[in-house]
C-alpha cells in the first residue's frame, strides 16, 4: 500500500514539474524587478525579458524601471546580444534617462556596436555607423570621462576600414581593374593614419580555409575569369559599347 502511494506522488511530482508555468499578473512592481534580478542573475534572459515586459506594461510610472531597463541593456551585452542591448538603450534614452544617464547610454551604443564587429571585413556599413557614432558622441560630449575609450575605439575602427579598403582593392587588382584599386587605396581612414603603416590582422587557420587570408583563397582557380559589365575602368565601358 505504501509502495502504491509512492508511485502515486513520483507520478503527480513528475507532471506538476512538467506543467507550464502558471500565468503571473497583477503584481507589485517590486516583484517583478525582483524577478527580472534573478532571472538574469541565472542568465535567463528570456525570462528577465518577460518580467521586465510585465513590469513595464502593468507600472509605467514606476521608479524601478530606469534602472531595469539598463540592467537588461547591459545584460544582453553582456551576452554577446546586441541588437537588443541596443532597444534597451535606445528605449532608455527615450523614455527615462538623466543628461548624465543619456551620455552613459550612448556611450553604451557606441560600445555594443563596437564589440558586435569581431570580423570588421564582414560589415563595412556597421564600421562606417558607428564611426558615425563616435564622431556625434564627441560633438555632443567634448569632455566626456568615457573619451578616452571612445577615441581608442575610433582608432581600432579607422584601422579596420583602412585594412578593409586595401583587401577591396586588392580584389579589384585579382579582377584586372586597376582603377578601382587606385580609387580605394586612395581613400586614407584619416590624416593621422599612414595607409602603408596598416598591418593586416592574422586570419586564423580554420576561417583562412573558407575566407582566404583577404588577399586570395584556395578556390580562386574556380572561379571563372569573366569581365563584368559593371566597371570603374574606363576601358571595360568602352569594350560595351564597342558590342
Amino acid at each position: 500500500m505504501i509502495r502504491s502511494w509512492t508511485v502515486v506522488a513520483a507520478v503527480i511530482l513528475f507532471f506538476s514539474g512538467c506543467a507550464k508555468e502558471v500565468e503571473e499578473f497583477n503584481k507589485p512592481a517590486d516583484y517583478w524587478y525582483d524577478k527580472m534580478v534573478t532571472a538574469v542573475s541565472n542568465g535567463s534572459l528570456e525570462k528577465g525579458d518577460s518580467a521586465y515586459s510585465s513590469l513595464q506594461s502593468e507600472h509605467v510610472s514606476s521608479p524601478f524601471l530606469p534602472e531595469a531597463t539598463m540592467i537588461m541593456a547591459q545584460a544582453h551585452m553582456a551576452h554577446e546580444e546586441y541588437l537588443l542591448a541596443e532597444h534597451f538603450l535606445n528605449e532608455y534614452i527615450r523614455r527615462y534617462a538623466t543628461p548624465e544617464g543619456r551620455e552613459y547610454a550612448e556611450f553604451l551604443k557606441i560600445k555594443s556596436k563596437f564589440l558586435a564587429l569581431p570580423n570588421p571585413g564582414r560589415d563595412q556599413g556597421l564600421i562606417d555607423e558607428t564611426l558615425k557614432g563616435v564622431n556625434t558622441f564627441k560633438t555632443l560630449y567634448p569632455r566626456s570621462a568615457y573619451m578616452p575609450i571612445i577615441n581608442s575605439m575610433e582608432t581600432q575602427l579607422h584601422l579596420a576600414k583602412g585594412v578593409l579598403n586595401e583587401q577591396i582593392a586588392q580584389l579589384y587588382e585579382r579582377l584586372d581593374k586597376p582603377k578601382g584599386a587606385a580609387a580605394y587605396r586612395s581613400i586614407a581612414p584619416v590624416t593621422w593614419i599612414d595607409p602603408k603603416e596598416i598591418v593586416s590582422p592574422e586570419v586564423p587557420w580554420y576561417r583562412a580555409i573558407f575566407e582566404g587570408d583577404g588577399t586570395s583563397s584556395w578556390y580562386a582557380f574556380m572561379i571563372p575569369k569573366t569581365r563584368s559589365v559593371v566597371s570603374m575602368d574606363d576601358n571595360a565601358t568602352s569594350d560595351v559599347s564597342k558590342e
